[in-house]
């Protein structure tokens, strides 16, 4: 539905305030107290408001919205406790949901867009969003606004429409304008509306402007140039879904163009199963699992419907996590890339523009062939030196989110990665860097190609030709332009670093910018290890995983007695790796529990995840949302922290001949 040319609130419909007092929010939830934001700051809201928290993923096993919108905001708990009931957002009867800075970080998730707007929610306030929440927004038809805005609502003012979209490009303010995503689509298919096209004239470009550049429809084989904020419409060379997200784009795409849909260049796209394929190893998850074989199911008639291409598993066993699998396979230097995960981002590595989008995105790109993007401003990472022998990329990443994200210079901005350091990172490390852009609240994340980059791919897909790949790649121009800057950082100096969990009850939320050294946050004893995900189940990620397991094996040691070391694969062809060059045996002699490619556990969903509240995990994966792995306390930190701490019993710094060190000592 469009919405109206001046906006007002409508009589007897509420607003909804989640400040960091959880008593505010429980009031308002039972209709004793309704607030206004004249009477409050931006700094008693909450920030980074994630969406594990808005749909933990439990909810999101429900594919139907109306569904999902029962358990909104399920994942926000304090003192063990929900703080929405089952229903409670829809029986408030809000029609405005307001918090603080950087709504929706996490998970590309469209279910926390979803949960508002099946539940009445009309418009969404806060000081920013992450943005790909700011995009299921968008194509949801939920109308974001500041906190000005909303008091100026409040006091009766109807608000023109056009506030609320006049610091988008013109297709992003076309889509707002029709109501969504589908009904912009289906406008534009009818011949209703006619789409702007850029005009800009030649200049310098970044490694994304080129990409998106290369990939504008219309205006025949002449050289083209974007800028920020320009709006094109552009062809996607690839694409997936696994089984959390298709099972939407399925139905959303039956519900849109009927039962016999279909979707532009199948070979295109791809279906995986890794994200829930262990989830009944975990006993939270056993009640859900018949929710789960829906999903799988719908996975299934959606592959078979389409015949794209198709990553299943094979006896219960995964072909690897996605974004593993599709760097491997599917990713090539120049690539546009769009998929249903935030991690989409980690192609970026190939020298790729890919990030993540919502299902009704993904499934109107996948039905057309192309989408709209507005082109974001770039920030510049040049890297130079070495790093220590104790330091990977991970903690390079955990030095940017709390330098460079945590006060939002990251913020919707592709970050490029480039300079005399990256020739010592391996393609393995300068994936984790691609990664975790999403964690960054960037746009994405990509890496400048060298002959790493080509002798890598190669080695994937031998059937590759390295010339074709060399002519894909892109590389800024000398003087482009970087609204975020050029940073230099110096490898040599960053220090092995975690993420606290945070304290939600206390309104600290549980992200991955609580940077922190690792010598100065005193003894932390853990319960569980966890070594695997996206971020660290790469080849590399197991040779620093093996480093550390030899060196104590060698020394006499298991791992930590009430400690549990989980090891997981990103892919088959990890596996392979690690069991073919006895990294396994080394595992298994040093007391770890090796499991199957996937990544499970990264959402709840498999071996390796906390039982218990007072349980204390360190984690190689990329999110330390509270409940998001568990119910317990979650650090992120280093493949060689967590190893190192797997064999101490406490979160550790690795430092080479440690083990021997302590044996000589004992």
């Amino acid at each position: 539905m469009r919405p109206p040319e001046i906006v007002r609130l409508t009589a007897g419909k509420r607003v909804l305030f989640l400040t960091k007092d959880p008593e505010l929010i429980r009031r308002q939830l039972r209709g004793e107290l309704d607030l206004r934001m004249k009477d409050l700051t931006i700094d008693q809201l909450l920030d980074d408001i994630n969406t594990d928290a808005m749909t933990p993923a439990w909810v999101c096993f429900s594919h139907k919205p109306e569904d999902i919108a029962e358990d909104a905001y399920a994942g926000l708990i304090v003192d063990g406790k929900r703080l929405f009931e089952h229903e409670a957002l829809a029986k408030g009867n809000f029609e405005v949901i307001v918090s603080g800075y950087r709504k929706g970080v996490g998970s590309s998730r469209e279910t926390a867009t979803q949960c508002e707007v099946w539940s009445g929610i009309r418009i969404a306030v806060a000081a920013s969003f992450a943005p790909i929440h700011a995009g299921n927004n968008i194509n949801q038809g939920l109308l974001m606004a500041s906190h000005a805005m909303l008091e100026r609502l409040q006091a009766g003012e109807g608000v023109p429409l056009s506030e609320f979209y006049e610091s988008y490009d013109p297709i992003t303010q076309l889509i707002i304008r029709q109501g969504g995503l589908f009904p912009f689509a289906k406008a534009l298919e009818a011949g209703e509306i006619e789409l702007p096209l850029p005009n800009t004239s030649e200049r310098p470009m970044t490694m994304g402007e080129k990409i998106l550049a290369r990939h504008i429809l219309g205006g025949g084989d002449r050289q083209k140039y974007v800028k920020p904020g320009d709006a094109v419409v552009v062809s996607v060379d690839g694409g997936y879904t696994h089984e959390f997200t298709t099972a939407q784009v399925h139905y959303f795409l039956e519900q849109e163009y009927g039962s016999d849909y279909a979707i532009k260049n199948p070979t295109k796209f791809a279906v995986f199963e890794d994200h829930l394929i262990y989830a009944d190893d975990v006993a939270r998850m056993r009640p859900f699992m018949g929710k789960i074989e829906t999903l799988r199911k719908l996975q299934r008639e959606f592959q078979e419907h389409t015949g794209c291409r198709d990553f299943s598993a094979n006896g219960k066993v995964s072909p690897g996590i996605c974004h593993e699998v599709a760097r491997e396979l599917i990713i090539d230097p120049g690539d546009f890339i769009q998929a249903t995960d935030s991690h989409t981002c980690m192609g970026g590595v190939n020298n790729a523009l890919a990030w993540g989008v919502g299902a009704t995105e993904y499934a109107n790109l996948v039905h057309s062939g192309f989408t709209q993007v507005e082109v974001s401003e770039s920030i510049r990472f040049e890297l130079t030196g070495t790093l220590q022998e104790n330091v990977t990329a991970k903690d390079v990443m955990l030095y940017i989110l709390l330098e460079y994200a945590k006060p939002q210079r990251t913020l919707d901005r592709i970050m490029e990665f480039t300079g005399p350091g990256l020739r010592h990172l391996s393609l393995d490390e300068r994936a984790t860097l691609a990664n975790m852009a999403t964690e960054c609240a960037a746009r994405t994340a990509i890496v400048e190609a060298d002959e790493k980059t080509y002798a890598w791919i190669h080695s994937m897909r031998p059937d590759v030709d390295i010339d074709t790949l060399r002519a894909r790649a892109v590389s800024p121009d000398r003087g482009a332009e970087y609204a975020g800057g050029t940073h230099v950082i110096d490898l040599g100096k960053i220090r092995p670093m975690v993420a606290h969990p945070g304290d939600t009850d206390r309104g600290i939320p549980s992200d991955p910018t609580n940077g922190a050294f690792i010598d100065q946050i005193g003894e932390v004893k853990i319960d569980i290890a966890y070594a695997g995900s996206c971020t660290a189940g790469k080849i590399d990620d197991l040779v620093f995983y093996h480093q550390v397991a030899k060196e104590a094996v060698d020394a006499g040691l298991k791992v930590a007695d009430g400690v549990k070391f989980f090891i997981q694969f990103g892919s088959q062809a990890v596996e392979t790796f690690a069991r073919d060059n006895g990294l396994v045996d080394t595992f298994e002699q040093a007391g770890a529990i090796v499991l199957n490619p996937g990544c499970g556990a990264c959402i709840g969903c498999g071996p390796g995840v906390s039982e218990e509240g007072s349980e204390v995990t360190v984690s190689a994966i990329n999110r330390n949302y509270k409940g998001r792995s568990g119910p317990g306390k979650l650090w992120l930190a280093s493949p060689l922290t967590v190893a190192a701490s797997a064999f101490t019993g406490r979160i550790s710094q690795y430092t080479p001949g440690m083990f021997k060190r302590q044996l000589v000592g004992t």
